[in-house]
């Protein structure tokens, strides 16, 4: 196959019906648009219905915002640590063993069961995971989020006073 043989499917390439092209022919005179109103004369704007109210305007608008300091953590539960049979985890082994993605916060969650001792290092982790860590032997280190206790311009964070921390 060459360049100069390239060709379109057959019937892709529809030719656009030509109208208004005087009353003789198809599509001459009234060029498929019906007798007079306002779209014989012209279009209306892409939503119009007719004056009733827009659909755009009837559905109710979103309530609610996106805090822009929210901190997404990535779940790791017990189980998977239990599969992964390491005695030391950090974020590092957990997106080598492909269980979080490069650069994600890690918080382990306590569905499943651990039996083997495991030394942990991760951002966050709850109260029961923690204590069925521990009663493994194991023990937990929280890595500390990037630019966490800081305020503005690296000053300390105010205790109480949202604002000020932005």
């Amino acid at each position: 196959m060459r360049v100069d043989e390239l060709a379109p499917a057959p019937g892709s390439n529809k030719r656009a019906k030509r109208v208004g092209r005087g009353t003789g022919g198809k599509g001459g005179k009234t060029a498929g648009r019906g007798t007079k109103g306002q779209r014989a004369r012209n279009t209306v704007r892409r939503g119009f219905e007719g004056g009733q109210m827009p659909l755009k305007q009837r559905v109710p608008k979103l309530k609610g915002f996106n805090n822009p300091f929210r901190v997404e953590y990535s779940p790791v539960n017990l189980h998977q640590l239990e599969k992964l049979g390491a005695s030391t985890v950090d974020v590092d082994a957990l997106v080598a063993a492909g269980l979080v993605r490069k650069g994600a916060f890690v918080k382990i969650l306590g569905y499943g069961d651990l039996s083997i001792k495991v030394s942990l290092s991760v951002h966050a982790i709850s109260a029961a995971a923690r204590s069925a860590v521990e009663a493994a032997g194991g023990d937990v280190t929280i890595v500390p989020l990037p630019h966490e206790g800081e305020g503005k311009a690296g000053r300390p964070a105010v205790k109480g006073n949202q604002f000020a921390n932005r």
